[in-house]
């Protein structure tokens, strides 16, 4: 048994992922202290006048605050002229920008860095909202700046009736059984499906840790893809043995069989299977947000062994991997990746969230030709010590 964590007040990671994970929420006062004014409001209207920001600026009309808009980034300076009272700046990775906000995921050891979707900050003005609504996935609604008041409701599912004619999903309704004022530094969990409505008891921000699973269409896509790039899956199979005359326009049950058998055959190859979801799994979802890298070489990265750098995850990237029989196998941005022996429990740590100091332990040919091509490519990244401590 774990130890009891402050973040899901006092209880287990166990017992939360036995009571409340995808089951019911969970309220914890000040569960993240340390995530007060990390950023600010105009840090977040400053983040999503970047033109490579995902952000999405939704308004309520001041005559019918029934009635919404919505504008998807690029947001420019005039786009925030002539505002109504209530509207709400949604801004998407913040994780990608911000390290000490990045180093908050690390409080949520107990759930396994695949799941992770992104950090968003929702900024809004008294009164501002996204409306009544539910999303499939988990999340973490964290108080960052000013209060919130969050109202929670029924369970929703892929039935569930929304408001016709609207830029967003709303819920025309709410059982609500659930009202509070969320301050900084205060947790909510919001399991998937479960209706909530948030709104801005002042000028606030708050950070959504989104966490979620794929769909079966997404990983039925990926195994296609791998199969589709098989050059010997393109060969056409063999016929069966045909020992009777069937009807020209049939396609007899012991043909289906056949074909079914071939094709679950393939699908059952597991190589290929763990490849497919590898890679899909590994997939960032906004890549754009990842940085060029300038090059390096081998040389370089010697001068700088003792100069007191640290190689750490580039937070845009994804990092995963699989241990069977004692292998390490890796992915990393939906590509596996090939590395030696010697770097392969090295790189395990950096993908578990941990920091490796670039120092003599790492001045081995292949270790440093294998930690060269991870920068160049923005997996790793280098960070001086003093700033990670």
């Amino acid at each position: 048994m774990s130890q009891p964590l402050d973040v899901l007040g006092g209880i287990t990671a166990e017992q939360f992922l036995a009571e409340y994970w995808q089951k019911k929420p969970l309220l914890v006062r000040n569960a993240l202290p340390e995530i007060e004014n990390i950023l600010v409001p105009d840090d977040v209207m400053e983040l999503a006048l970047d033109e490579n920001i995902t952000a999405r600026l939704i308004k309520q009309k001041d005559k019918d605050p029934n009635q919404w808009s919505v504008k998807s980034s690029p947001l420019i300076k005039a786009d925030f002229q002539k505002m109504p009272k209530l509207w709400t700046l949604l801004v998407q990775a913040v994780d990608h920008y911000s390290f000490d906000l990045a180093e908050l995921w690390k409080k949520f050891p107990f759930i396994p860095q695949w799941r992770r979707d992104d950090i968003m900050v929702s900024y809004a003005q008294k009164g501002g909202s996204v409306g009544k609504h539910f999303d499939f996935y988990d999340v973490f609604l964290v108080q960052g700046y000013g209060h919130r008041r969050w109202q929670l409701g029924q369970m929703c599912d892929a039935e569930t009736e929304f408001v016709e004619g609207q830029p967003l999903k709303l819920l025309p309704d709410m059982d609500v059984n659930f009202d509070e004022v969320l301050a900084p530094g205060d947790l909510l969990y919001v399991p998937p499906g479960l209706s909530h409505y948030g709104v801005a008891e002042d000028d606030c921000l708050t950070f959504s840790f989104g966490f979620r699973m794929p769909n079966v269409a997404e990983m039925m896509d990926r195994v296609s893809d791998k199969f589709a790039a098989d050059q010997l899956l393109k060969n056409p199979l063999k016929d069966i043995l045909r020992d009777k005359i069937s009807p020209i326009g049939q396609i007899t049950q012991n043909e289906l069989e056949y074909l079914k058998t071939e094709l679950l055959a393939q699908l059952q190859n597991p190589a290929v299977l763990e490849d497919a979801l590898m890679s899909l799994m590994s997939e960032p979802k906004y890549p754009e947000n990842i940085p060029e890298a300038e090059a390096i070489g081998t040389g370089d990265l010697e001068e700088a062994l003792d100069q007191g750098y640290s190689l750490m995850l580039e937070p845009a990237s994804r990092l995963l991997y699989t241990e069977a029989e004692g292998e390490l196998l890796f992915w990393a941005n939906g590509e596996g990746i090939c590395i030696s022996e010697a770097f392969s429990p090295i790189l395990k740590q950096l993908a578990d969230g941990g920091s490796v100091l670039l120092d003599e332990n790492l001045y081995d040919p292949d270790m440093l030709e294998d930690i060269v091509n991870l920068l160049n490519e923005s997996i790793l990244m280098l960070l001086p010590a003093a700033e990670e401590e």
